[in-house]
Order: C-alpha cells, then sequence, then structure tokens
C-alpha cells in the first residue's frame, strides 16, 4: 500500500506540474479605429517562466505604441498597439510556437460596432483567417471546448470530484451528489460571471483545498458497515463545497472574458463545458475501477485507502500554499 501511494503522489505532482503549462492563453484583439487594434495578449507562468508563444499577426500590421508587460495572477499580460490599414478581416492570425506546447489559446476579436469574434487555437491548428463575422454556434462551440479544457486541467476540481466517488457509495447515490454538485456550481458560476455576487479568490482556493481534505479524510474514516453523515448525506456535502468550487470557475471565466453580445449563451456554453469534462473523468474512473475488478478479480479495498491519502496529502499541500500565498 505504501508503495502504491508513492506512486499515486508522483503522479498527481506530475499533474499538478503540467496543469500550469495547459492552462489556456489568452489574446483580446479590439478595434479602436479604422485599422487600428489594441491587443491584451495573457500568457501562462510556469513559476518564473514564462512560455515561449507570441501572436502572429499579418505582416502589414506594424505596431504603433510600445509593448507593456505585467506578471499577474500566474500569468504574464502584455497590452500594445497596432495599425492594420487595410484590417484583419480576411487575414490569417496565428500563435508562434504553440505546436511544441500543451497549451490552448483562447482569441477575441472585437470589430468596430461590436462585431465580435472568437476562435480556439490549439497545438494543432494554431492559426486562423478572420472572417469579420461569426455565428452564434461559433461563439457557443468555443466557450463550451474551453469550458472542457478547464475542468480538465483544474486538478483540484478533479481530485475533489474523485474524493466523492471514493466516498460515495452506490452508482445512484453517486448521481445524486455529482448532480448536487453541478447545480451547486452552477449558480456561483452564473452569479459571479455576471456581477451578482463574487469572493476574492485566494481564500476561494484554499477553501477548495480544504474541500478535498475534508472528503479524503470522510473516505480514511469510512469503516466497514458503518455509514457516515457524509456518506447518508454527501449531496449536502457536494453542494455546499460546490457553491466555493463554482467560485473558481468563475474567476478562471473572469480572466478571458464574455462576449458582451451573448454573455447567456457563452455562459451556458462554458458550464456545459466544464459539465462534459467533469462526466468524462468520472466515467473513466469508473471504467478503470471496474477494469481493475474485472482483473483482479476481488475488491481493492486498500487502492481506496491509497488514494484517499494521496489525495489528501496533495491537498493538504496545496491549503498550506495557498495559505502561505494568502498571508504574504
Amino acid at each position: 500500500m505504501t508503495r502504491l501511494a508513492m506512486v499515486l503522489l508522483a503522479v498527481l505532482f506530475a499533474m499538478q506540474a503540467r496543469a500550469h503549462e495547459i492552462r489556456p492563453g489568452y489574446l483580446e484583439i479590439r478595434e479602436s479605429g479604422p485599422g487600428r487594434y489594441e491587443l491584451t495578449w495573457k500568457v501562462p507562468a510556469l513559476g518564473e517562466q514564462r512560455l515561449v508563444i507570441e501572436p502572429r499577426l499579418p505582416a502589414e500590421c506594424i505596431s504603433t505604441q510600445q509593448k507593456t508587460r505585467i506578471a499577474a495572477g500566474g500569468a504574464f499580460i502584455d497590452r500594445w498597439t497596432v495599425q492594420c490599414e487595410t484590417g484583419l478581416a480576411g487575414k490569417e492570425i496565428g500563435i508562434e510556437g504553440l505546436d511544441a506546447t500543451a497549451t490552448d489559446v483562447l482569441v477575441r476579436l472585437e470589430h468596430a460596432g461590436s462585431i465580435l469574434e472568437t476562435a480556439r487555437l490549439t497545438p494543432t491548428a494554431p492559426s486562423f483567417t478572420v472572417q469579420g463575422v461569426q455565428s452564434t454556434w461559433s461563439i457557443g462551440w468555443s466557450y463550451f471546448l474551453l469550458g472542457v479544457d478547464h475542468i480538465l486541467a483544474g486538478i483540484d476540481h478533479l481530485l475533489f470530484v474523485l474524493a466523492l466517488v471514493l466516498l460515495v457509495p452506490g452508482r445512484w447515490q453517486l448521481v445524486k451528489t455529482v448532480t448536487a454538485f453541478t447545480v451547486a456550481h452552477s449558480i456561483t458560476l452564473a452569479g459571479a460571471s455576471l456581477g451578482l455576487f463574487n469572493l476574492p479568490q485566494r481564500p476561494v482556493e484554499a477553501i477548495i483545498a480544504l474541500s478535498i481534505v475534508f472528503v479524503a479524510a470522510e473516505v480514511l474514516k469510512a469503516k466497514p458497515g458503518e455509514v457516515r453523515l457524509s456518506q447518508r448525506f454527501p449531496w449536502v456535502v457536494a453542494f455546499a463545497f460546490g457553491l466555493l468550487h463554482g467560485f473558481g470557475f468563475a474567476g478562471a471565466l473572469a480572466e478571458i472574458g464574455l462576449p458582451q453580445s451573448d454573455v447567456p449563451l457563452a455562459l451556458l456554453a462554458f458550464n456545459l463545458g466544464v459539465e462534459a469534462g467533469q462526466l468524462l473523468f468520472i466515467g473513466a474512473i469508473l471504467a478503470a475501477v471496474a477494469g481493475i475488478r474485472q482483473v483482479a478479480g476481488f475488491q481493492l479495498q486498500w487502492t481506496r485507502v491509497a488514494a484517499a491519502y494521496a489525495i489528501g496529502i496533495i491537498a493538504t499541500f496545496w491549503l498550506i500554499e495557498r495559505l502561505a500565498g494568502f498571508a504574504a
């Protein structure tokens, strides 16, 4: 059991490190005058290092303002202005170096007249051609994929869901628990994104880590033949902590921004993407468990305990790290 726990710890630490790289980049291009565009370029940071990816604009676009750079929220943010005499419609925009990363980039282009265009660039498709207009379907699909990316890169959210899977007995109970988690974080995601209410991001991240520690501890305290309160009413636990996780999702969405002309659609699509990614993760976990049971031919209770220990240790590390960052 000790050896397996060490392996799980190593894997989870590796996942955490990789998660920093796969946070999406964000490029905003806003037309402020005829052929004049103001750019905001946000690149995820790897500690003190910056991913070597840069926007590639048409050759005719010339910088008219010196680029400024600040470091904030685990990312580097550049701002500058360019002049493209014939505009950007029909031209190609890409991200240099994206094909050598595991990072996606969301491009948000606001033309004069509030016409919004979005595109999701990936390592296999690092460029796109500006259309000048965009369908509602395209906007929704971009934010849906962004939601999927966010939840699959959000190791803390996934560990909470994994701890719930370990805690909850029975498939029907698990369905109700996950549904409660979904409803709860949908409420705070929508409310915070629309500016109805909000919480500071750093305390939220610390409490998210604490929620994982709590559920992992409940898994370890559970004994055969004894049903704990958290196992009898797991949906209450999931709903309560889901409200806090929703603020975490809202913080990520706030960094990217919502299209002013399609706020409800983008918000709904992002939330559906989060749910789709969450269901994919749960499905993969349940399939893996079923496969292990079939191969082993018996219940591996000790692996459940080892996984709970690994989750609890990782979450405790995050909690201490985030509290230290908050105090600083």
